[in-house]
């Protein structure tokens, strides 16, 4: 293992696949949070599910005995939202292919849907996706509408298994249109700046904990942060073994084994 857990000053967590998996709260979750609490280690949870509101984590949270407040919440639509403000001004036209939470938060923050003059189209995971939904989309797109995707993760772990996640919904989009979606979350390094921000450490002294390669792992070490994957998500050891994998600083089975480790060290 290369990483120094007592070095850390800071942590940063996914949430689907560490924290829990559908229904169920993972081996460790509730032990770590307290651990991190006991041991005045700021951290935030940073998840690039685009379905749920801050209100949803919570009640979630508190149900799996995790006691995470508002603030350590950082979620792709919170990125999507303040790149938006970033580029356009309140009443800009757009088109949201997502959950309704997300068309919500936009219209919440000024944002107005009319895919008809739409100067942007969102694109987030949306289990109720149609054909209509998809052409609407397209539309836009052959409209000029600037193509935003809240995160680019392809499947997403469920108690049952696996299923497609935002990013098979945008690879669609962007087959049809010749286009590339602008993405907002993991491995982008917006989620990663907002998250170090809350947590208030260095890169180098900040862990990130994930269960994917391509976005937890790759994204946190782009902008210099110490990772830890666990296996009780979507990636397993033998994708560790295939050719130029991206390779973290240390694995865990899960938090459990984490926690484990760094009460030891």
């Amino acid at each position: 293992m290369l990483l120094d857990l007592t070095a850390i000053r800071g942590v940063v967590m996914d949430i689907d696949g560490v924290l829990w998996r559908g229904s169920e709260v993972l081996p460790g979750a509730p032990e770590f949070i307290a651990f991190l609490r006991r041991r005045a280690i700021p951290f935030v949870l940073a998840s690039n599910n685009s379905t749920r509101t801050i209100a949803d984590y919570l009640t979630i949270c508190a149900n799996f005995n995790l006691a995470v407040d508002a603030d350590q919440i950082v979620s792709s639509p919170l990125v999507t939202v303040d790149e938006l403000r970033r580029s356009y001004p309140p009443g800009t036209p757009i088109y949201v292919l997502g959950a309704q939470s997300l068309a919500d938060l936009l219209v919440s923050s000024g944002f107005v849907i009319d895919p008809s003059t739409a100067k942007a189209l969102i694109v987030g995971l949306d289990t109720s996706l149609t054909y209509e939904k998809l052409t609407i989309a397209l539309r836009c797109l052959l409209n000029g509408a600037e193509f935003i995707g809240t995160n680019a993760d392809a499947t997403l772990p469920i108690a049952d298994g696996m299923a497609p996640g935002a990013g098979s919904m945008i690879a669609a989009l962007e087959r049809a249109s010749g286009r590339t979606a602008r993405l907002m979350g993991k491995p982008q390094p917006a989620m990663f700046q907002v998250a170090l921000r809350r947590i208030g450490s260095l890169p180098a002294q900040s862990l990130m904990i994930g269960d994917r390669l391509d976005t937890d792992i790759d994204g946190a070490q782009q902008v210099g942060m110490r990772t830890a994957l666990v296996l009780c998500g979507v990636a397993t050891r033998a994708d560790l073994l295939l050719p130029n994998t991206i390779q973290p600083d240390a694995v865990f089975e899960d938090l459990r084994d984490l926690l484990n480790r760094w009460s030891h060290q």
